[in-house]
C-alpha cells in the first residue's frame, strides 16, 4: 500500500521559490560580484609603487564590465595630471577615430574598459621624447593586466601602439598586423584582437600610406564587430547595479 502523500511544507516551498529566483538572477549576481572585484582591483592598483623610475599615480580607466578592452602603451605627462588615459593630443585623435564609427569620447570611456601595458608615466629620454618602459617595468605591471583580463573576459581587445600590440602578437612592421582581425588565445580563451596604430602627433604612420588605408580598414572591421555593436547600442548597460 503506497504511503500517504503529504503536501509540501511551507519551508520546502519557500526554498524552491528562492532556488528558482536565484537561478533566474544568477547572471546579475555574477556580474555584480565581478564589478565589485574590479573596483577592488583598481583600488589596489591605484596604490602601486613597484617601479621607482616611473612617475605616478597609476592612471586607471572607468571600472566598467565591458566586452571590449582597449590596451594602450603607457600614459604621458599630461595624463598624470589629468588622471585619465588618453587625455591629451593623442587621445583627441584616438577618440575622433571612434566617433567616426559611432562612439564619441565620453560614451566610449563609460562603455569600454581602458587599460595599458604600463600605468605610470615612464618619464623623458635624455634626448627628448618619452622613455620606453624597461622590461622589468612591463613585467611589474603585467599582473594588473592579467587580473583585468581574468575579470573582464573580453570578446575583443584593441591594443593601441607597437608596445601594446607586441604584448599579444609577434611582428616586425605595423603593416603586418594593422587592418586585420586576429584570433589569439588569451588565458585559454579564443579572443579577437584588432590592433590600431598609436595616434601620437609625432607619428606620421597613420597619416601616410599605407598606414592611412590600413587604419581605415581596421576601423571598418571594428565598426562591424559584434562587441562594438553591443557597446554602441542604446540599451547597453555597462555596469553591474547595486
Amino acid at each position: 500500500m503506497p504511503g500517504r502523500q503529504y503536501p509540501a511544507c511551507r519551508q520546502d516551498m519557500h526554498c524552491a521559490a528562492v532556488h528558482k529566483t536565484h537561478n533566474r538572477n544568477h547572471r546579475p549576481i555574477i556580474m555584480k560580484t565581478r564589478h565589485i572585484q574590479l573596483r577592488e582591483h583598481q583600488h589596489q592598483l591605484a596604490r602601486c609603487h613597484r617601479c621607482p623610475d616611473m612617475q605616478g599615480p597609476p592612471i586607471i580607466g572607468t571600472a566598467v564590465l565591458s566586452p571590449i578592452m582597449l590596451i594602450g602603451q603607457a600614459p604621458g605627462s599630461k595624463e598624470i595630471h589629468l588622471h585619465r588615459p588618453f587625455a591629451w593630443t593623442a587621445g583627441k585623435t584616438l577618440f575622433s577615430w571612434f566617433a567616426g564609427i559611432g562612439l564619441e569620447e565620453e560614451r566610449f570611456r563609460s562603455r569600454v574598459y581602458m587599460a595599458a601595458v604600463c600605468r605610470c608615466y615612464p618619464g623623458k629620454q635624455p634626448r627628448g621624447g618619452d622613455r620606453v618602459p624597461a622590461p622589468e617595468e612591463i613585467a611589474n605591471c603585467s599582473n594588473w593586466l592579467e587580473t583585468e583580463l581574468t575579470l573582464l573576459r573580453p570578446q575583443l581587445i584593441i591594443p593601441v601602439g607597437r608596445l601594446a600590440i607586441s604584448r599579444f602578437l609577434a611582428f616586425r612592421k605595423l603593416t603586418e598586423v594593422i587592418g586585420d582581425l586576429h584570433q589569439h588565445q588569451v588565458q585559454g580563451r579564443s579572443t579577437d584582437l584588432l590592433p590600431l596604430p598609436h595616434p601620437s602627433g609625432a607619428s606620421t604612420w597613420h597619416r601616410t600610406e599605407p598606414g592611412r588605408s590600413l587604419l581605415a580598414q581596421a576601423l571598418q572591421r571594428l565598426a562591424t564587430h559584434p562587441a562594438w555593436r553591443k557597446v554602441c547600442a542604446e540599451k547597453f548597460e555597462p555596469k553591474a547595479t547595486g
